[in-house]
């Protein structure tokens, strides 16, 4: 019995040390002076979100700005894949367009 007190105790802590980070964090503040960001997603990710990305239709359009707004930029500017190098890598580069990362812009 002791031991599930114990254990449910720090259960209990770490699950309230979580909450305290998310609620130190800045609310997106800190990137009010940024006017532009890229990400890169990587093409293989697992969810299908390049498969979205890179379609014509409007679902590319929801997910990028979907994407921005979750990093604390207003909208997506543009999206799709990545049309040049920027990984820095020395391998070559990959002839497969639909393994190239997925880059999208955001601004504020």
């Amino acid at each position: 019995m002791m031991r599930r007190a114990i254990a449910l105790s720090g259960f209990l802590f770490m699950l309230t040390v979580t909450a305290a980070s998310f609620i130190v964090l800045p609310n997106g503040a800190s990137q009010a002076n940024i006017v532009n960001a890229t990400f890169l997603i990587p093409a293989s990710d697992g969810y299908g979100v390049a498969d979205c990305l890179t379609g014509a239709g409007e679902c590319g359009r929801i997910v990028a700005n979907a994407w921005c707004e979750a990093h604390g930029f207003s909208r997506a500017e543009t999206f799709g894949h990545a049309v040049e190098d920027v990984t820095g890598s020395t391998e070559p580069t990959l002839s497969n367009a639909s393994a190239r990362p997925i880059a999208i812009t955001c601004e504020n």
